[in-house]
């Protein structure tokens, strides 16, 4: 199994799965009134799929447990400029003087724009996934047995990413409260490769200290999940 999804749930996919697809630089795979997917291919390392599904939600009010750390760099300003551009706009959640740029998206998903860094080298344009993490050691091990993430240097108290040492760092970091009962707007799909069984992997999941959710959406060939935290996840099955 690995990790192939990075889904952002979206009022208005189009709107902002051109976006996103415009910020990393993305392969269309998916262009449908209700749902939006973009390939970003790191040379060497992950291939990961940015999907926006439409939801009927409003835009997000709570600060997000996952958001997307964009690298900036030594050119930080010219990025911040680039996604202005785009249809971003600065946003304050309290951030104070630091020296990265916190932006919004056009629905109002956080995402900073990084100062240079050398733990963010050959990541491609998504420096790295933060997710907010009750127990970072923890969840660094859940994440890693469930994706085939490795440790690797980095800033937050755990930090994984893909065993080519290319792409973005998935940070565990401490959770500033602990989580609701509202579902993330952005969230992490697995997928199953040939031979691994749905069954034992939800049973892993538990016995991790996740657990399955039976959310009342109609029949799925997914199964969706939680990590320790309370953070969704989604199974996906294996591909034909």
């Amino acid at each position: 199994m690995y990790l192939e999804n990075v889904v952002v749930d979206a009022v208005e996919p189009q709107r902002l799965g051109r976006f996103w697809e415009a910020v990393v630089g993305g392969e269309r795979l998916t262009d449908e009134p209700d749902i939006v997917e973009t390939r970003l291919t790191v040379e060497g390392g992950p291939v990961l799929d940015l999907c926006f599904p439409g939801v009927a939600s409003e835009s997000p009010s709570e600060p997000p447990r996952l958001h997307l750390d964009l690298l900036g760099g030594a050119d930080q300003a010219g990025e911040v400029d680039r996604l202005l551009g785009l249809g971003a706009r600065h946003v304050d959640i309290g951030q104070g003087d630091v020296p990265w740029v916190v932006l919004a998206d056009p629905e109002g998903n956080p995402c900073c724009v990084l100062e240079h860094r050398a733990a963010y080298g050959d990541t491609g344009p998504i420096a790295a996934f933060p997710l907010a993490s009750a127990d970072p050691d923890r969840d660094g091990e859940f994440w890693s047995w469930l994706t085939g993430w490795t440790d690797a240097p980095g800033i937050a108290p755990r930090t994984l990413r893909h065993p080519s040492l290319r792409g973005p760092l998935l940070e565990l970091r401490p959770e500033p409260a602990p989580k609701g009962a509202a579902k993330n707007r952005l969230h992490l799909d697995i997928r199953l490769e040939t031979g691994d069984d749905p069954d034992e992997v939800a049973a892993g999941i538990a016995e991790r200290g996740g657990r399955e959710l039976h959310p009342d959406w109609g029949e799925l060939p997914w199964r969706v999940h939680t990590d320790p935290s309370g953070n969704e996840l989604c199974v996906l099955p294996a591909r034909s």
